[in-house]
């Protein structure tokens, strides 16, 4: 079973980013959440302060009007 396929909505992770400024906190964590597999997310908060940024990012499985994956049991399509 893949376990993605049971989350409702998205996925949150929340972390600290080493890096030199706000936009590169805001590249790396496109690249974060891109070598993860999730194509659609937000970053929804960015703190930069001292060596690095806080980072909140939400990678959505199902957006509202999505056919659920969890109805499904499957993925949802492409």
């Amino acid at each position: 079973m893949d376990a993605k396929t049971r989350v409702v909505d998205a996925l949150d992770i929340e972390t600290f980013l080493i890096c030199k400024n706000e936009e590169e906190g805001r590249r790396i964590s496109a690249g974060l959440m891109e070598s993860m597999g999730c194509s659609d997310f937000d970053l929804v908060y960015i703190h930069h302060e001292g060596i690095g940024a806080r980072v909140r990012i939400r990678a959505y499985v199902n957006r509202p009007g999505d056919r659920y994956t969890w109805l499904e049991g499957g993925e949802k399509d492409a």
